[in-house]
Formats: structure tokens, C-alpha cells, sequence
């Protein structure tokens, strides 16, 4: 069994989404492997990784307004907020979705399916730097 792990450094526009399904399979090609899983970890607390629909933006707008009614902004509702009003919220979010993801490899290549996309979903109104490891096992 080969294991395979990179650091991929991701700039975030504030509140977005930032597709990395290419990255990612980049990485997969670079491993060699063409059999095995990936596990992607997002190494924050404050932003999250999703799988989702890669053809209709719209989905994309749609979870990110159902989660902005979700866990509002409004200010009031936190006790914390060293960093802003957005940093307790942001956390919020990451709590309800993942750090992580596993997606299986097969001749070379991500399982995903037609419509899925990986996606950095940046919960914070400023722009960060995030890094996401992606570990690879397989033969």
C-alpha cells in the first residue's frame, strides 16, 4: 500500500465557495495510485468542505442563503466575538457541515459523481489563506 499526502494552499474571496476538484485530482494523478481513497482535511475551524452540484450555481446560492438564515449574523446572538460578528457564525457553520471528506480513486481518478464538485466554503467575510492536506492510499 502507497500513501501519497500534499498541502494544498487555497486564497478564499470571502464568503464563496472556491471549487478544488481539479486541485484535488491533480494531486491524485501526482500519487501515482490508481486504486484507493482520498481524504481531504481542511486545517481550519471557521470555514468547511462540501461535495456538491458542480452544473447550477444556484445550488451553490441556495445553501449559502439557507445557512445565512440558519445561523444569522445579527450581532447579538453569540458570546463570542474576538474576531467580528461573523467568527461565532462562522464556526456555527463549520460545526454543521465537514472538515472532511473521503472520496474513493479509481484509475487514477476521483469517484465523484456527474453533477459533484469539491468545494472550499469560506464562512468568513474576509479573505483568508486555508489549507487543505489531501492524503492518498492505494496501490
Amino acid at each position: 500500500m502507497t500513501q501519497y499526502q500534499q498541502l494544498l494552499r487555497i486564497q478564499t474571496t470571502g464568503k464563496s465557495f472556491s471549487p478544488i476538484t481539479s486541485k484535488v485530482q491533480s494531486v491524485v494523478a501526482e500519487s501515482g495510485i490508481d486504486t484507493g481513497l482520498c481524504t481531504i482535511f481542511l486545517r481550519h475551524t471557521s470555514a468547511s468542505l462540501v461535495i456538491q452540484e458542480n452544473a447550477d450555481p444556484d445550488v451553490l446560492k441556495d445553501l449559502s442563503n439557507f445557512f445565512a438564515k440558519l445561523v444569522p449574523e445579527d450581532g447579538k446572538s453569540y458570546i463570542h466575538d474576538a474576531e467580528g460578528p461573523d467568527d461565532m457564525p462562522a464556526h456555527i457553520r463549520t460545526a454543521l457541515t465537514k472538515t472532511s471528506e473521503q472520496i474513493p480513486i479509481a484509475r487514477g481518478r476521483l469517484l465523484l459523481g456527474t453533477w459533484q464538485g469539491i468545494y472550499l466554503w469560506e464562512h468568513r467575510r474576509q479573505n483568508h489563506h486555508r489549507e487543505v492536506v489531501v492524503h492518498i492510499t492505494g496501490n
